[in-house]
């Protein structure tokens, strides 16, 4: 993968070798080791068409004789993630994938492409949140998925609710539990989404959000400004805990291509990390997203302000999968939150985090005063 100078290699957590500092840009496309196809996924066409373009790419195949996934646990948990993360399996959503869930603040509700990435963030929050290896599973059953979205018009608490926000229309997030960008050059589902929404006669929007920059496929599409693409973005100093991502230059020139292509944008700051001289180094990220778009006229820009936190749960995960990591996860460092569920949180301190709110929301009016903050969290 194409890591930052900075960036840290995504398995092991050690510096990363530096490169040329003329090198080009390149976003690379993820290329799984293995490709796992269930025979349930081959009754669907979106199957045959994801099964298909591995194929054609020359990636190593393996047809099951099972609609089950088996053989991806190892005695070394180590190993395990690493062949995990190296594996992209086309599968069916479960009927639970077609009850959908509300997923505020972002939007009234999430729908799943997929589940799991193929990126290497230190802080991924996807390891609290997913069972087993992380495997990244691409669903076939795309047209069900697609097609059950209209039962949900109008019913959310988020879009749908609030006088502030009403104009999105029912909103629909398909990155909650996967980057739909990553993979699209292997599944296209994405780009099937994007039309989807485009060609629906309702007041929706799809959104998505990815630290990926291969927006190529993209830009032609008839989107009709019913999808909002939001790139994840950290300031630098942070940046070297997304191993496996496109670089920050390469997503901010993509958030810029969007953004000509007449799609909404949105920047998403995350997670924010008080690193050393951390007013000056997000300041120094929201001008050089001013920059990206300084050749778009009257950009639809959206911010959302999303301060790191972790679970116990989750920061064993990741201590497990990077262990050479430092990224900051201290308990006593932090404060301790119940969320809705009963569980245990550990967040900013209260006066840190006022002062980092009143800070990053006062430097995205001055170097973004177009811009629209959704929220802070």
């Amino acid at each position: 993968m194409v890591l930052d100078d900075a960036t840290r290699d995504p398995v092991t957590a050690e510096p990363a070798k530096a490169g040329p500092a003329d090198a080009p840009l390149d976003p690379r496309l993820w290329r799984p080791r293995r490709v796992l196809v269930t025979p349930a996924a081959l009754d669907h066409a979106q199957g045959r068409a994801m099964l298909a373009r591995a194929e054609a790419l020359g990636l190593p195949v393996e047809r099951l004789t099972s609609n089950r996934l088996t053989g991806l646990r190892d005695e070394d948990p180590r190993r395990a993630y690493r062949e995990a993360k190296a594996t992209l399996a086309i599968v069916v959503a479960p009927p639970s994938k077609l009850r959908l869930q509300p997923i505020p603040p972002s939007a009234d509700w999430r729908f799943d492409l997929a589940e799991g990435c193929p990126a290497h963030c230190q802080y991924c929050y996807l390891a609290g949140s997913l069972s087993g290896p992380p495997v990244t599973r691409a669903y076939a059953n795309l047209d069900a998925i697609l097609g059950n979205l209209p039962a949900y018009l109008g019913q959310g608490g988020v879009t749908s609710a609030q006088a502030g926000r009403v104009e999105e229309g029912t909103t629909f997030e398909a990155s909650c539990y996967t980057d739909p960008l990553g993979i699209e050059h292997l599944t296209g589902s994405l780009s099937a989404a994007i039309t989807h929404f485009g060609g629906w006669d309702a007041a929706v929007q799809l959104r998505f959000t990815t630290k990926f920059a291969a927006v190529e496929p993209l830009l032609a599409l008839p989107h009709r400004g019913r999808t909002r693409a939001r790139f994840s973005l950290n300031a630098r100093p942070a940046a070297r805990y997304e191993g496996g991502t496109a670089s920050l230059d390469a997503r901010l020139q993509a958030l810029g291509a969007m953004a000509r292509a007449g799609y909404p944008v949105g920047l998403t700051v995350a997670p924010i990390i008080a690193v050393p001289d951390w007013p000056d180094a997000y300041g120094g990220l929201l001008r050089e997203v001013a920059e990206a778009l300084s050749d778009v006229s009257n950009p639809d820009l959206t911010v959302e302000l999303i301060t790191h936190r972790f679970t116990p749960a989750s920061k064993d995960v990741l201590q497990g999968w990077y262990p050479g990591s430092d990224l900051p996860m201290r308990e006593d460092e932090r404060s301790r939150k119940l969320t809705k569920f009963g569980s245990v949180k550990y967040v900013y301190p209260r006066d840190l985090m006022r002062t980092m709110r009143e800070t990053i929301t006062a430097a995205v009016a001055r170097e973004l005063p177009f811009a629209r903050i959704l929220y802070w969290t």
